[in-house]
């Protein structure tokens, strides 16, 4: 099993020495949120049974993409990744460039997290419908495939179009980096199957087991071989028994959830190490 770490709980000032600890340690990955802007009233929901959204606005904002770039000049080893990237509120040619050069600046180690986003107002403030986000996303990762894979692009959808282009340089990866979905939607699950790959949200490990059987099963739905998708899981751990469950019902990799705050995350990653790798 792979081992992730996430640098979303931390404050942004221990990033740096988080993500340098981290990969010389030997974790597999490094997962960084994201979001384009946060409404001073938020509408949304990240979980159904929320009473108000997860965050503040308040809340510092990077761009992905550029930020995970710099930690790979400062990395050797580690994956890295958005959890999630908010895809179709970017034009595909500029996330797919975006992560073309992350990839590059990495020597091959851009994971590329998406979702469709649950800050409905979000959406808004950008000019966007949000009723139209999974529509955007699955368009835009298509064209974000294509732009990564193909000599020259040319595409007329319901969102964009454009005349013949060329897009280099193409990512390291091939055919191209990772796509990972994230959500927990039958619509959000369907689209994992099909791009290749499933990131969760922290919870319970009797939670994860149904939504992996639910990922089973529309495996068989669109005849892909059980397993086919990569399932990615953010996780409070116990011990060695919680890594072995979860291991067993079909886990590729965990992120463990971290005890302690920022000032705690690089000696809580060390003794997590000592403890599992």
């Amino acid at each position: 099993m792979k081992f992730g770490i996430t640098l979303g709980l931390l404050n942004p000032r221990v990033w740096e020495e988080v993500a340098r600890e981290a990969d010389s340690l030997g974790f597999e990955s490094l997962w960084l949120p994201e979001h384009l802007v946060f409404p001073v009233a938020m509408r949304g929901k990240l979980r159904p049974e929320e009473e108000h959204p997860p965050v503040p606005p308040s809340t510092p904002l990077y761009d992905a993409a550029a930020y995970l770039s710099y930690l790979a000049g400062i990395t050797k080893q580690i994956r890295l990744g958005t959890f999630v990237y908010l895809l179709g509120l970017r034009h595909p040619f500029v996330a797919a460039r975006a992560f073309a050069t992350l990839d590059q600046v990495s020597l091959g180690r851009a994971e590329v997290g998406i979702g469709a986003g649950w800050l409905i107002n979000e959406w808004e403030a950008a000019g966007f419908d949000p009723r139209t986000r999974g529509r955007r996303l699955d368009e835009c990762a298509a064209l974000c495939q294509r732009l990564w894979t193909e000599e020259v692009v040319e595409h007329r959808g319901e969102f964009y179009s454009f005349d013949p282009v060329m897009f280099e340089p193409k990512p390291i990866q091939k055919p191209h980096p990772p796509f990972t979905v994230g959500g927990e939607s039958d619509a959000a699950l369907r689209r994992a199957v099909r791009l290749g790959g499933w990131i969760g949200m922290p919870g319970g490990f009797d939670e994860t087991r149904l939504l992996l059987d639910r990922l089973r099963k529309l495996e068989r739905d669109a005849d892909k071989p059980a397993g086919s998708t990569v399932v990615t899981v953010p996780a409070r751990l116990r011990g060695a028994d919680d890594i072995a469950r979860y291991r067993d019902a079909g886990v590729d990799r965990l992120i463990p959830i971290l005890p302690g705050g920022s000032r705690q995350a690089v000696e809580q990653a060390r003794a997590f190490a000592a403890d599992h790798f």
